[in-house]
């Protein structure tokens, strides 16, 4: 089943890296006690996600804070080293908390996982982007598939203002 709005974010673990090294974040310590903008890509490295997705979410860094936005993180079904390797190409430096879902588990959880078996990718992240608070989904934007729309950081942005 899909999460909602007004859903809590469901228990699972993630893998960031710290200090140059693999370290497991528990999404209730991710999520507790702070606003955050998470966005889903299908893939780092991808056309559209390295193109578009991930830039915007970088550019606009400082705005999305002053919504007062604690966090923001990028959830892909990847693992902890291409995660890293990303975030260093586009210039995320620590900005943008860095989420690897290697297993599709938390996508799973939270109902968002695309197959993309067809493309020789396996299960992926469906794209969108919500927004968090103390755990609770108070924005949720989920694109089609192929689309690159609602899920943009300006996309996120202007939920924020309606």
């Amino acid at each position: 089943m899909t999460i909602k709005k007004n859903d809590k974010m469901p228990s699972g673990s993630f893998t960031v890296m710290v200090d140059g090294q693999p370290e497991a974040l528990q999404s209730n310590d991710l999520f507790k006690n702070n606003t955050i903008a998470l966005f889903a890509v299908p893939g780092a490295f991808t056309p559209g996600c390295s193109k578009k997705h991930l830039p915007g979410y970088v550019a606009n860094i400082n705005e999305l804070k002053s919504k007062d936005i604690d966090k923001i993180a990028c959830i892909a079904v990847n693992d902890i080293f291409v995660m890293d390797a990303w975030a260093k190409e586009y210039g995320v430096n620590n900005e943008i908390i860095m989420l690897a879902d290697g297993n599709c588990d938390y996508t799973r959880k939270l109902g968002l996982e695309n197959d993309s078996s067809a493309f020789g990718m396996g299960y992926r992240s469906k794209r969108y982007a919500l927004i968090a608070r103390n755990g609770i989904i108070e924005t949720l934007l989920i694109d089609n598939p192929g689309d690159i729309e609602l899920s943009t950081a300006e996309s996120l942005l202007s939920s924020l203002e309606s």
